[in-house]
């Protein structure tokens, strides 16, 4: 599919390219300063008011966290001459549910999965070696010292094997750990999904790396859970709403299992929700991907999407269907 901006067209009021982000704008700018697109981007940040001569734009790049479907449906309903939006996030489920039918959805795979894959793998480690413990310890003051679990050794059942997966598996192999990759359908190298209850009960650690989709929603929950080994740690890094939260803190109150979670359902967390105070948990507010790197990675996919657009050539990253 090969979508380009029309011959003639003219910028007016705004530019035809909005993006919702000041960092993002200025690298992009940067990084092609002789775009007619890119050199007249503008940032539009109050969803209530469409900037002047919203009409006219043609290639939306939404923020980073979607806190307010709702709004941003009516904002896209009003933008007439939309034709690509391109996500800054791995995950277009925020998108979906508003994206007009006729307009081409791009996302950012490639961007997050050095980060992501950190962010895991920092969690596998923190909650092997226990450093949660010795931190509360150190605020203590007492000198709590002890023999902990360690990763070498340990099969890491990855199910997701998309960018964030392999760039995981590769650290995990590094640490002398056995990563198995788990995905929608069976390949070479890689077990399909249909594979999961006879592999989740041989899994020392199970990292959820999937999209949110109509598949995936709720996936992991009582059956799931139940299948994993005693004293086996979870790993969400993906989306919430992946996860069954009640059958969750079910296993983490009894001790059976642990977890460690950069995404919750629901998300943020009110301040009365017992994740906040179950045991056995790691919790971070979804910042896998919140790194100083980011915003140059993604103003380079950025940069290559806008000039195809301009040359009228294939968009990069295209999601057809929830994927």
């Amino acid at each position: 599919m090969s979508i380009g901006s029309a011959t003639g067209d003219t910028v007016g009021p705004v530019s035809r390219l909005c993006v919702q982000s000041i960092a993002v704008r200025d690298r992009l700018r940067a990084r092609l300063p002789d775009s007619e697109l890119a050199t007249g981007a503008e940032v539009w940040r109050d969803m209530e008011h469409l900037p002047a001569g919203a009409e006219q734009i043609e290639f939306w790049v939404p923020p980073a966290f979607v806190r307010d479907p709702v709004a941003m449906a009516a904002a896209a309903a009003k933008l007439t001459s939309l034709r690509v939006v391109q996500t800054q996030s791995a995950g277009v489920d925020a998108v979906l549910g508003w994206l007009p039918e006729h307009v081409q959805l791009c996302d950012a795979r490639g961007v997050h999965g050095s980060s992501t894959s950190e962010w895991a793998l920092t969690a596998i480690l923190s909650v092997l070696r226990e450093f949660p413990r010795f931190e509360r310890a150190r605020l203590e003051r007492r000198w709590e010292d002890g023999v902990t679990d360690e990763l070498a050794g340990k099969r890491v059942l990855i199910v997701g094997a998309g960018d964030v997966g392999r760039q995981l598996g590769r650290r995990l192999v590094a640490c002398d750990a056995e990563p198995v990759f788990v995905a929608r359908s069976a390949r070479d190298g890689v077990h399909g999904v249909a594979e999961l209850a006879t592999l989740l009960p041989a899994a020392d650690v199970v990292v959820l790396l999937v999209p949110q989709t109509s598949e995936t929603l709720g996936m992991v929950g009582r059956e799931f859970l139940h299948r994993m080994r005693d004293g086996a740690l979870l790993v969400n890094a993906a989306r919430g709403g992946i996860v069954d939260t009640e059958a969750l803190l079910a296993e983490l109150r009894s001790g059976r299992l642990r977890a460690a979670l950069d995404v919750t359902d629901p998300e943020p967390l009110p301040a009365d929700h017992p994740l906040w105070r179950v045991p056995n948990l790691l919790l971070t507010p979804h910042v896998g991907g919140a790194v100083l790197g980011l915003l140059d990675r993604f103003s380079a996919l950025l940069a290559d999407q806008v000039t195809r657009y301009e040359r009228g050539e294939p968009l990069l990253n295209q999601v057809h269907g929830e994927y």
